[in-house]
């Protein structure tokens, strides 16, 4: 028990009346004082972050604030790494995450030429081409910009081909469609800088350089900055990553993933497109009659099940069925569940807000009986387009392009070259325990409807018996081809 009259008579040495001490200072000025020698607080161990786990939490001191939040050490989830190469991807942990929003430090990765270092004090971004006044942007211009903050998916237009053959339905949903991602992204209209450097009427394209060491470059249709694009330098609330861009990015809601060009360092506005390599040889839809269709931009509606899925094991009862579902057309308005390998579905339930061009949470409850099940998921967008199996998408479009060739030179091992488009269907991959969970197939447009950028598409034709070819040392070196625009 405190003495009241001790406490109330204490003085300081010039004889004034000194503020009564209470056992909360005591307890907060002795923690500082284990800080500033190094001594563990309780429920900490000598030389680890990590904490004991005592058997009661309410008898133990618990730890002291810090100048930056982490997970739990109970929490792990993990990026999967595909290539660990400067052209390489890792996919964001789709089955381990809730609601729609991907943490920063998750978000899939598709890198071309490895992550650069910018000094965003250093950084700039021309704008430039057919304009009245060619503009050269700081980080710091571009901030002073009216901002918009808006939550969008961004896919990678490979998304779907998987880890390995088809047939393999040991993955998980990262390792099938991780390379999938949404977050609310904070920048300013592509729009307000075009309108700033006075873009001419008959511009028609711009070109997107990032300043990578692939320097990537797409082109893209003038009408899609004055829709929704920006110029993003903000992620979840916080600068954008290395990984996503930093210190700023190009953001086409509901696009492809490669022409949201990362580290973006020039716009030239033009007439026409620039044909470049990511744009003619790469990021092309090959079609059943030996042609290839271009500038396919918009990301299909499309859905995936994240539980139950490999390696999950249910026992009888019932079970919350979730995943994701999205459109680049707009706003996903309905998604259906088949527990029967799809001879019946039935409505799973949005979970709001439905956002245009974000993913969307959905749920179906489900009872399972114990015997043998096929999940499958489909998703319908605000225009009607309904997802389709990989049949359909194959019947409409054709297999896409996939080649393997083989060699063997003498005093060398023999080697294997593949190249598949990153247009490659995927199909309705199921994962198998005892409940196997399937999706319809990737799909990038009707073959009756083309999407809204089949205006601005063209078709290239070329020889498929030019791919193969005999390269040593199991070196992949695309072949060359000869193409002609037509229609």
């Amino acid at each position: 028990m405190t003495d009241k009259s001790s406490t109330d008579n204490s003085r300081d040495v010039n004889g004034e009346k000194s503020p009564a001490i209470t056992r909360r200072d005591a307890i907060v000025a002795a923690g500082a004082a284990l800080l500033a020698t190094g001594v563990p607080l309780p429920g900490q161990i000598p030389g680890r972050s990590s904490p004991v786990i005592p058997p009661d939490p309410t008898k133990v001191q618990g730890m002291v604030p810090t100048d930056l939040g982490q997970r739990s050490t109970f929490e792990k989830p993990r990026r999967f790494v595909f290539r660990a190469l400067p052209s390489g991807e890792s996919g964001a942990p789709l089955q381990d995450l809730r609601g729609i929003i991907t943490p920063s430090d998750l978000h899939f990765e598709r890198h071309h030429g490895g992550i650069p270092t910018i000094d965003p004090k250093k950084y700039t971004l021309l704008v430039h081409g057919m304009c009245e006044r060619p503009l050269k942007f700081t980080l710091d211009d571009l901030k002073r910009f009216p901002s918009v903050s808006r939550i969008h998916f961004i896919e990678c237009s490979g998304n779907g081909v998987g880890l390995g053959p088809r047939t393999d339905r040991k993955q998980t949903p990262q390792q099938t469609d991780g390379l999938l991602s949404t977050s609310e992204w904070t920048g300013v209209p592509l729009a307000l800088l075009f309108k700033e450097v006075g873009i001419s009427p008959d511009a028609k394209w711009f070109l997107a350089e990032g300043s990578d060491a692939a320097r990537m470059t797409r082109s893209i249709p003038v009408e899609k900055a004055f829709d929704d694009a920006m110029i993003a330098y903000s992620q979840n609330g916080e600068a954008i990553r290395p990984e996503q861009g930093y210190p700023a990015r190009l953001l086409l809601p509901g696009w492809e993933g490669n022409s949201n060009v990362k580290w973006i360092q020039r716009i030239e506005i033009g007439d026409r497109p620039w044909m470049t390599r990511e744009e003619t040889s790469k990021y092309t839809d090959p079609l059943a009659d030996g042609t290839a269709r271009q500038f396919s931009f918009v990301m299909d509606c499309k859905s995936l099940i994240t539980f139950p899925a490999y390696p999950n094991v249910l026992s009888p009862g019932w079970w919350d069925v979730t995943g994701l579902a999205w459109s680049g057309r707009g706003k996903v308005t309905r998604v259906e569940v088949s527990t029967d390998r799809g001879r019946s579905w039935e409505d799973a339930e949005l979970q709001p807000t439905v956002l245009s061009k974000c993913t969307t949470r959905f749920r179906y409850l489900w009872k399972y009986n114990g015997g043998e099940a096929y999940l499958m998921s489909r998703a319908t967008d605000e225009t009607g387009y309904v997802q389709p199996t990989r049949a359909e998408l194959v019947a409409a479009r054709g297999p896409g392009l996939f080649i393997t060739t083989t060699t063997s030179d003498a005093g060398r091992s023999s080697w294997t070259a593949t190249f598949f488009s990153t247009r490659s269907f995927e199909d309705a991959t199921p994962t198998r325990d005892r409940v196997e969970c399937a999706r319809g197939g990737r799909s990038r447009g009707s073959s009756s409807t083309l999407p809204s950028s089949a205006a601005i598409s063209a078709e290239v034709r070329f020889r498929r018996d030019r791919h193969h070819g005999r390269y040593p040392e199991g070196r992949y070196r695309r072949p060359s081809r000869r193409s002609r625009a037509s229609g």
